[in-house]
């Protein structure tokens, strides 16, 4: 038996001294390469291709990565996508999570950290695959394994993150989480995330799952600590 083909990475950046690099390093690695230098060409690769993981710019030519990140999520909540982009402030970050990005990396970024990133977002990717079963508590159901979540029977749209955070809340429900657990396990150890990020995805998700956002019945506040979901 043959054994199966390493991962499939699209890398889509227009500076070509750029893509040589992450062609080279992610091939010692151990990974396939494939390439595009501008938005619309990467988002008819990411179809094309279907690649295991999507490391994306946001300053691109002919469609930005905001834009293709936000395309991609509306047909593919689950190849893991990782922006790579010199924006380094938070509403930037804030922004491409929001949009479904799975991970941000802030331009100059060393290949071992660039590896690293690569590496825990597949592991999570594959994690994701085997999570099965549903949950179902008054108005909501969560279907673990085709990722969709329902209110009162009609899709609640949410994003990849936000899916993970939910998800991860109700794991562990009943449980009080600190805002440093939830950063660690939904964005990852690395991640160079504040409280606020959790805040404002938490207000995100009420949104979208609680009869009244302004008086939570799901997703309790813990004051001084984090949160739980209640259910």
């Amino acid at each position: 038996m043959n054994p199966p083909a390493p991962p499939l990475i699209l890398v889509i950046e227009d500076d070509p001294a750029i893509r040589l690099g992450l062609r080279k390093t992610l091939a010692f690695e151990g990974y396939r390469v494939a390439e595009a230098g501008d938005g619309e060409r990467g988002l008819a690769m990411a179809f094309e291709k279907k690649p295991d993981l999507i490391l994306l710019d946001l300053m691109l030519p002919r469609l930005n990565g905001y834009e293709l990140c936000r395309t991609l999520r509306k047909h593919d909540r689950q190849t893991p996508i990782l922006i790579l982009s010199a924006k380094d402030q938070e509403l930037d970050k804030v922004t491409g999570l929001d949009l479904g990005a799975d991970d941000y990396v802030t331009k100059p970024f060393s290949t071992k950290e660039l590896a690293a990133r690569v590496k825990a977002a597949l592991r999570r990717a594959r994690s994701a695959e085997g999570a099965e079963g549903v949950f179902e508590a008054d108005r909501l159901r969560v279907d673990f394994g085709g990722q969709s979540v329902t209110v009162d029977g009609r899709a609640a749209e949410v994003s990849t993150r936000e899916f993970r955070l939910l998800r991860y809340l109700i794991e562990n429900r009943g449980r009080v989480l600190s805002r440093d657990q939830i950063l660690n396990q939904v964005w990852g150890f690395d991640y160079e995330g504040t409280a606020r990020t959790i805040d404002n995805f938490i207000n995100k998700l009420r949104s979208k799952i609680e009869a009244d956002p302004a008086r939570p019945e799901l997703i309790l506040t813990v004051r001084g600590v984090g949160y739980k979901f209640a259910k």
